[in-house]
């Protein structure tokens, strides 16, 4: 039977045992990694969490908290303990060391993220690689620190020199999830959208696709515009519902009815 992976055993894995973590939009994607044994999932806050939570009980499961959409200290602890009790192993928070010192003062496993950063993509002139300079990949250590420092467990390494990315990963203590950063990091992380196919918007260099259920997606899309239209139809020409799908009443119930609403009026 498969066990639930802690902070303590994550961290145990560092520089022993590389894990593999996906981004699972809803339940069904949380179940199957649960199936196919992957160790950890993420999750957006403005998910359904509670039923991906339900659908992977013995995954690891972070949540991530939505970028500026907390402004104090306050708030953002208080979302992190909510998410928490409500069956999170992890939180992701996005902000900066001061938000992250507050969800690790209170004992709460929280994950920050280092590299290229996708919602301060402008300081790094677009969507593209970060680190490929001594200049940016000592930044990318120091802020390594800095989260280490705050109290983060764990943090996600975007789109790094692969040297870079193992070079960091071998001189913090901290675990260090890459996505796009080499398999020196101590895990890997990709979408679910990309290992599975669906990604209609740009794939990153760094994805890799496993199936094509874009295929699948578009059979499943093109049969449910059938049947509802054929709904729509039996709706319109008066065929649903049909005497199989009526509920009935006795006869002489339905009199009674009739007569008592007949006397109010």
């Amino acid at each position: 039977m498969k066990k639930k992976l802690t902070v303590k055993e994550i961290l145990a894995c560092k520089g022993k045992e590389k894990l593999a973590e996906v981004y699972t939009h809803d339940a069904r994607e949380a179940e199957a990694c649960e199936l196919a044994g992957i160790q950890m999932i993420i999750s957006s806050e403005n998910n359904d969490t509670k039923s991906i939570r339900s659908a992977a009980q013995d995954t690891f499961l972070t949540i991530g908290l939505s970028y500026g959409k907390y402004f104090s200290e306050y708030d953002i602890l208080k979302r992190a303990f909510t998410l928490y009790e409500s069956g999170a192993d992890a939180i992701y928070c996005p902000q900066s060391d001061k938000f992250i010192k507050a969800i690790a003062d209170e004992g709460i496993p929280v994950i920050g993220h280092t590299g290229f950063i996708p919602y301060k993509s402008t300081f790094f002139g677009g969507f593209k690689a970060f680190g490929k300079t001594a200049f940016e990949a000592k930044k990318i250590y120091d802020q390594t620190l800095i989260l280490q420092e705050a109290g983060a467990f764990a943090a996600e390494i975007e789109i790094v020199p692969f040297k870079v990315g193992e070079y960091i990963s071998k001189n913090v203590n901290i675990f260090m999830i890459g996505m796009g950063s080499g398999q020196g990091c101590d895990a890997q992380y990709l979408f679910s959208e990309d290992i599975l196919g669906y990604n209609e918007g740009h794939i990153p260099r760094h994805a890799k696709v496993y199936t094509s259920l874009s295929e699948d997606y578009a059979r499943i899309k093109a049969k449910s515009v059938d049947a509802y239209k054929k709904f729509r139809s039996e709706v319109d020409n008066g065929i649903y519902p049909g005497n199989n799908h009526d509920i009935k009443i006795n006869e002489q119930e339905f009199e009674k009815f009739v007569m008592a609403t007949s006397r109010k009026i």
